[in-house]
């Protein structure tokens, strides 16, 4: 089963909720809020990205930076989403 760890309570004390409880846990919340740690990134990668990303549009601020681009990845595949179906035999149907 996939979970999630994540401070919900008011004190930020990490623990781990089942996923498919998730969405009910974030209708109750009003934002939820949690940290992330990234494993194995490398550091090159996260050099460029703060070069050439992060200081010039979001002034050095990487949580910024990493929030608006989550943001706008889901924003784009909301777009996508509202653009393509799926046919009765199950592909993908492109409106537009």
């Amino acid at each position: 089963m996939t979970q999630l760890l994540s401070g919900l309570n008011h004190k930020h004390e990490p623990h781990v909720v089942p996923m498919k409880k998730k969405t009910a846990l974030l209708a109750m919340e009003e934002e939820l809020l949690v940290d992330l740690t990234f494993h194995v990134v490398p550091a090159s990668l996260l050099s460029e990205f703060a070069e050439k990303i992060v200081k010039p549009y979001y002034s050095g601020n990487i949580n910024t930076a990493i929030q608006d681009l989550i943001k706008k990845a889901i924003a784009d595949q909301d777009f996508v989403m509202s653009h393509v179906t799926y046919g009765r035999s199950g592909g993908l149907v492109q409106h537009g």
